[in-house]
């Protein structure tokens, strides 16, 4: 799954079009195989790349959008799933080919409001025609048609400029943690426990990004464990902010003095990538969870659990004793599919630290749109801990 923040720009298209030709040719380097035989890419492949006038982003090269066969099939599954992930996509045609495939391809690209581009490959075989430029752009709206060859033509930057044009703004613009909340030469204190859940010799990706976040705006960090906290606020400068791992809410919530600011990793990586707002409005619905209904866990990673997983076992064990209800759980990590929504009283989300917004919002969206109420990890554990108020303070208007 996606780690970072680049823009994910998909290549879509039928067998045997070019699609590995134009990731070279944009790269620069022979990244992706190619072939005259149909078919040579036959799963999702990212390259991590930086591509000049675009700077560092992930290509996605898919298999042909007509591929046939059973295994065709999962194969075109597999390469429509990838729209879930990605910022923008070029639609590569040949020989004037933009019909039933490349049409649904480009009606589902608008359904999930992700702006494209076609490019009309091997035009030194056969150029783009005037009637299937005029078709796509009345079809599609203002979407520009490039003729192109990935064989033949020495000047690749006018479509690289129109690659950047599509890429959403949003995408470029860096998104602090903590901006807005902590001021320069501020205290944060980061608690960060050491158990089970915490890999050998290192920090879990939310507390290594706080801790870059706090400097980047230039506050001091102090990083403990919570069996330090109480220590540390006795005799050291109080802090602006204490930010918590959310499995300890209930005990550093009755070290840190109500006057000063407390809130979760879970809850500041909800902020960043996820659907906060919505995640607000579902968290209280845990009240009026009855007996039968069945909450789906949402994991943006796959991980072995163990007994101490903050998601399989802490945050199920405490819903049964805060409702005292017969709830039953299951779980989806990663981005494997979610079959039946309608099944499920609430979702709950991890913080999403190994996926990116888009592929959150995409993810979490099914549950809005049908009316599910949905909540994250943190949000979860804080109001069950009774400092659901307290944890949203900091990010509420003053």
């Amino acid at each position: 799954m996606a780690k970072d923040l680049k823009p994910h720009i998909g290549i879509f298209g039928r067998r045997n079009v070019g699609k590995s030709s134009l990731i070279n040719r944009l790269t620069g380097q022979d990244i992706a195989i190619v072939s005259d035989t149909a078919g040579t890419t036959t799963d999702p492949v990212k390259k991590s790349i930086e591509i000049f006038g675009i700077g560092p982003c992930v290509l996605v090269d898919t298999a042909g959008i007509d591929d046939v066969g059973e295994l065709g099939k999962q194969r075109v599954e597999k390469t429509m799933k990838v729209l879930e992930e990605i910022d923008c996509a070029i639609i590569v045609i040949t020989h004037n080919n933009f019909e039933a495939p490349e049409i649904a391809l480009a009606e589902r690209l608008h359904e999930l409001d992700i702006p494209f581009l076609v490019v009309h490959n091997k035009s030194d075989e056969e150029p783009l025609c005037d009637a299937v430029r005029e078709s796509v752009q009345k079809l599609h709206g203002s979407e520009a048609v490039w003729e192109f060859s990935a064989l033949k033509y020495k000047n690749i930057m006018p479509l690289v400029e129109a690659i950047k044009a599509i890429i959403p703004e949003s995408v470029y613009q860096k998104v602090s943690l903590l901006g807005g909340i902590i001021q320069p030469n501020e205290v944060v204190v980061l608690v960060c426990p050491v158990d089970s859940e915490a890999p050998e010799g290192r920090l879990i990706l939310p507390q290594v990004m706080a801790i870059r976040d706090v400097l980047d705006n230039n506050c001091i960090c102090v990083v403990l464990k919570e069996t330090h906290l109480q220590q540390y606020l006795e005799i050291m400068p109080k802090p602006a902010l204490v930010v918590t791992d959310s499995q300890v809410f209930g005990m550093v919530s009755k070290i840190v003095p109500a006057d000063i600011p407390l809130t979760s990793f879970s809850i500041v990586m909800a902020r960043l990538r996820g659907d906060f707002g919505n995640y607000m409005k579902g968290t209280p619905r845990l009240s009026e969870l009855k007996d039968g209904d069945t909450v789906l866990l949402l994991e943006s990673c796959t991980h072995h659990s163990t007994c101490d997983d903050i998601g399989r076992v802490k945050l199920p064990r405490m819903i049964l004793k805060f409702t005292g209800k017969d709830i039953h759980f299951e779980y989806i990590s990663g981005l494997s599919p979610i079959p039946e929504v309608g099944k499920y009283a609430m979702a709950i989300q991890c913080g999403g630290c190994m996926s990116t917004r888009r592929q959150l919002l995409n993810r979490t969206n099914l549950f809005v749109n049908a009316g599910i109420p949905i909540s994250n990890y943190g949000m979860s554990l804080a109001y069950m801990n009774g400092i659901f108020e307290r944890a949203m303070a900091p990010f509420l208007p003053k």
